[in-house]
């Protein structure tokens, strides 16, 4: 893959994205981004520019080549993607709308491992690009999701508005709650404030991870990297066996003031990856290619 600038350093630096647009009429879309970004106080400014030559595969390709910022395309249906690698990639929630009405069924591991209900509160701590998010808000769960990277966390609060539009999926938007923010700073702060209000019953955890954990190596069995995954690879890398135990731990700490007394937290893993941490798990549900790990507490 091509190699893309951080979003950011380490001393939280402003971002610098090029922001490209396909026609004069996409003002007022740019202007909502501009407001998104104010209000949820991201560390990014947009460089905009209309684009005067399609942007076909080959010119997307160019430009992650010779960029030296993140690149952003605000396509002819207003929805906003990142350029990597030559692909575009974004939320694309509404792709999700079978797997969101039928959320229920026995086939969502993620849901026979979390046992949330339309009463319960849930941080996902480790958003990306929002897809296990809407399968936690399709039970009537308020979803609060934490995004650490400026880029993602635009490209997320730009999909739920640009999902709120649509009749069907308000309900779902409204549940959701972006952030952008490190899991363990906010866990610190969370912990730190003694409020009925903010108990959380559901921490889940889906952090990076080597992308040659997604496959056994003997077998050649797993998951194949998608790339939504290989852009998150882009922009993060996995966390330290040090980095894994304050996560988790923090994550256990949060959930423990659960009002039910039955909190847990929920660990996404590839099938063949090892634990979390090296802790072993309470519970574990699996396919052919993904575990979910539980740790009640």
């Amino acid at each position: 893959m091509t190699d893309v600038p951080q979003t950011y350093d380490e001393t939280g630096a402003v971002v610098h994205c090029q922001l490209f647009y396909v026609n004069d009429s996409q003002q007022a879309q740019i202007e909502s981004l501009q407001s998104l970004i104010a209000e949820h106080k991201l560390p990014i400014v947009l460089e905009t520019e209309l684009s005067t030559e399609k942007l076909t595969q080959k010119r997307r390709q160019q430009l992650s080549q010779t960029s030296s910022q993140p690149i952003l395309l605000l396509d002819e249906k207003d929805k906003l993607s990142w350029i990597s690698d030559g692909l575009s990639v974004s939320p694309e929630w509404d792709k999700l709308q079978r797997r969101v009405v039928s959320a229920g069924r026995k086939s969502e591991l993620l849901l026979q491992a979390a046992k949330i209900t339309a009463d319960s509160h849930v941080i996902d701590a480790t958003a990306g690009f929002g897809h296990d998010s809407l399968i936690l808000g399709s039970t009537g769960a308020q979803v609060i999701m934490l995004e650490q990277q400026p880029l993602m966390a635009l490209l997320l609060l730009a999909e739920q508005e640009r999902m709120s539009a649509l009749p069907n999926w308000q309900k779902l938007m409204s549940r959701l709650h972006i952030t952008n923010a490190d899991a363990l700073s906010y866990f610190t702060e969370t912990g730190s404030v003694e409020n009925k209000q903010s108990t959380i019953d559901v921490v889940y955890l889906d952090p990076m991870f080597p992308e040659d954990s997604y496959q056994d190596s003997k077998t050649g069995k797993g998951a194949k990297v998608g790339k939504h995954m290989q852009a998150l690879h882009q922009l993060a890398c996995p966390p330290t066996l040090e980095e894994e135990r304050q996560l988790l731990n923090s994550a256990k700490a949060i959930v423990s003031r659960s009002a039910q007394g039955q909190g847990r937290v929920v660990v996404k893993r590839p099938q063949f990856a090892p634990l979390l941490a090296e802790q072993p798990a309470s519970e574990s549900w699996h396919n052919e290619a993904v575990r979910f790990d539980g740790y009640f507490v």
